[in-house]
């Protein structure tokens, strides 16, 4: 298969369906990785997701090339670049979402704290439980508001007063006002800014330390893209959002930290956003954002 049908933005989300998710399960859930640091985080920036010389193929293409970057805790790193350049796949790579393409074949190490997440004692499930996930396309499952938030805390056996759970993630995703006298009614008919917003609700109703986000506007309209937009920005105070997105602008307003792709997997540039925007180092990078090609 070519690299353009198997590139990361092209790659329809594995978890769309939550039985996928059940067949994953495994007993023990924590085996291999560290506590979280919910609520012992500190002021000054730290590294929270590295990437040391990782490359990823797609059956004999290779999609990522040596990828080393270094993601600050509580900060909004953006990933921007052309399409097809591995910017979804190097997301992907952070909660072994990837393992779930048989074509996919990664090398390299990647650290989640002090753990490298590719290691052979990690639980992939208790990994996606301290990094969520949210997709380009809001995919609610097809159960009621309140079951769709609760449906990690489920199916992770995380104890705790489930409906105080599920009220806060609603409040912190901006749409607890909204639905709080229909929790019982579908997610599915709920407006599409809505549905990714309820989303976003269900990724970080298990308290994750990291939300990755692949696009989470991109089938949104204005309105509901600038709720989304500043629902990040509040995130990041009690989390680090790491998103793709293909809209530079976007870019420029809500992230504090810039990564770019592009053709041929590389990750050319990485660094402030203010710098990248206004100074980069990279004359590629340069021609990218002022539009000389994308």
């Amino acid at each position: 298969m070519s690299q353009e049908n198997m590139s990361n933005d092209n790659v329809e989300s594995p978890t769309e369906d939550p039985t996928d998710d059940d067949m994953l399960l495994e007993t023990d859930v924590t085996s291999g990785l560290e506590e979280g640091t919910q609520g012992s985080r500190t002021t000054h920036e730290r590294t929270i997701v590295e990437a040391k010389d990782v490359n990823v193929w797609y059956n004999q293409d290779q999609a990522l090339r040596d990828i080393t970057m270094q993601v600050p805790e509580n900060k909004v790193t953006a990933m921007i670049g052309p399409s097809g350049c591995g910017k979804s796949t190097f997301l992907r790579c952070i909660n072994r979402m990837n393992d779930m393409i048989d074509a996919a074949r990664v090398e390299g190490e990647l650290y989640l704290g002090e753990k490298n997440v590719y290691d052979d004692d990690v639980d992939p499930v208790a990994l996606r439980r301290r990094v969520g996930m949210v997709f380009q396309k809001p995919n609610p499952f097809p159960k009621s508001i309140y079951d769709n938030v609760a449906y990690g805390l489920n199916i992770q056996d995380i104890g705790g007063d489930h409906d105080a759970i599920v009220e806060e993630s609603l409040k912190r995703a901006a749409l607890w006002d909204e639905v709080k006298d229909q929790l019982d009614e579908s997610g599915l008919d709920l407006s599409g800014g809505q549905q990714q917003r309820l989303c976003i609700a269900r990724a970080i109703a298990p308290d994750p330390e990291v939300i990755l986000m692949d696009e989470p506007a991109s089938a949104l309209d204005p309105v509901a893209t600038s709720k989304i937009e500043d629902l990040i920005d509040e995130l990041a105070e009690d989390y680090t959002v790491i998103i793709v997105t293909h809209n530079m602008q976007q870019a420029a307003r809500i992230s504090d930290k810039t990564a770019v792709f592009l053709t041929g997997g590389e990750l050319v540039e990485f660094g402030d956003t203010k710098k990248i925007f206004e100074n980069p180092d990279n004359e590629r990078v340069e021609d990218y954002i002022t539009g000389k090609f994308g």
